[in-house]
């Protein structure tokens, strides 16, 4: 388990489960430089699930087994203790410090595995939205799936500074 060098109990794990590869060099080099940001303060792990070919005609059958193929996929990362956090749109907006807030109490009750999940163009299926424990909005703002992956690694190192009372830009 790592421990915070200014002490206090620390998530043992994270995992950011994510539908697709990231493509473009400059979001890949800030999601490394984030990952190695956030060693001192959790393990953390990043599961890209391969992206479905989506036809371009694609009707709603095909979408929806597109979406079930790609959630049974991303559930298997899932285990019954952890707590699952789903990233949508639509989901509960909170700010920096908000969040950094519910990651403290998520600390002290014992959480030892957080995973949160992003959904591919499709969406996630109503199984992982039915298992999730929190649906949180990075923004009302829309990003793209790898953009959304770079936001949540900067604001969960971000949140954990705030908690230990370290300097970070505003």
């Amino acid at each position: 388990m790592n421990v915070p060098a200014t002490g206090g109990p620390a998530l043992t794990e994270i995992h950011v489960v994510a539908i697709g590869k990231i493509k473009d060099r400059f979001v890949a080099d800030g999601i490394r430089e984030y990952a190695k940001r956030l060693r001192p303060y959790t393990k953390l792990e990043i599961i890209e699930i391969p992206e479905e070919h989506i036809p371009d005609r694609a009707g709603e059958i095909e979408i929806e087994r597109i979406k079930k193929k790609e959630g049974d996929l991303l559930i298997r990362n899932l285990r019954d203790t952890d707590l699952a956090i789903l990233l949508d749109p639509r989901g509960i907006p909170l700010s920096s410090e908000e969040f950094a807030e519910k990651l403290k109490e998520w600390e002290i009750s014992g959480i030892t595995r957080i995973v949160f999940f992003i959904g591919g163009p499709l969406g996630l299926p109503d199984a992982i939205r039915n298992r999730a424990d929190c649906v949180l909005s990075l923004s009302k703002m829309t990003f793209t799936h790898p953009m959304a992956r770079l936001i949540l690694l900067e604001q969960i190192y971000r949140a954990f500074r705030i908690n230990r009372g370290e300097p970070y830009h505003k």
